[in-house]
């Protein structure tokens, strides 16, 4: 292929999703400060920390297309990230019952060589059903998703906590927007269609 493609991710969950391009990919995990910047927004602070994991490439590959993804859960104008532990996804769940939350999803592809970079938003917005607590408390314990922006998994018993998605692809929501990334890829003479046989 013109151009290795490398995710900058060590996240399970991007990387089956890449794998859904059957091309392929070699990872690495970016190490960057995640804290967003003071009077930063949250669309700002994706598109940011994206592009920096995608450029982070740069210390582990000397040429090939670098991936970087980062993803914020935005409800009442406030940023809300991964909660770490359960009593913090808990609360985060306890706030978005019955609510609408908007994901934010931002996407670099970045040309080691030449520092080229093409960067996008993807927007997604969970409606939640009203949760009780018991529901909240066995759904964290079940699926433990202490490392997922939102505390959920929608690949997985995740589902059950939403009454309505809407977005323009769901795979933004498990933090790799496939349809752009398939756009970005072709303004870098990448068909992922045509070039399943180029390698």
């Amino acid at each position: 292929m013109k151009h290795p493609l490398i995710l900058a991710s060590s996240s399970p969950f991007r990387q089956s999703l890449l794998q859904k391009f059957n091309l392929p990919f070699d990872t690495f995990s970016p190490d960057i400060d995640e804290s967003a910047l003071e009077c930063e927004t949250p669309t700002e602070l994706v598109k940011r920390l994206s592009e920096l994991k995608a450029s982070a490439a740069n210390k582990h590959f000397n040429k090939g297309l670098a991936i970087g993804s980062d993803q914020v859960a935005v409800f009442n104008n406030q940023i809300l990230g991964k909660p770490h532990n359960k009593q913090n996804a808990v609360k985060q769940l306890n706030l978005f019952s019955g609510n609408t939350v908007t994901f934010l999803t931002g996407l670099c592809v970045y040309d080691i060589v030449t520092g080229t970079k093409k960067t996008c938003v993807e927007p997604f917005d969970v409606t939640f059903k009203i949760l009780s607590d018991v529901q909240i408390s066995a759904y964290c314990d079940a699926e433990q998703p202490y490392n997922c922006a939102g505390s959920f998994k929608s690949e997985g018993l995740g589902i059950c906590l939403f009454e309505k998605l809407s977005g323009d692809d769901p795979n933004s929501l498990i933090g790799l927007p496939l349809i752009k990334l398939s756009q970005l890829l072709t303004e870098f003479g990448i068909d992922v269609l045509t070039a399943q046989n180029k390698f």
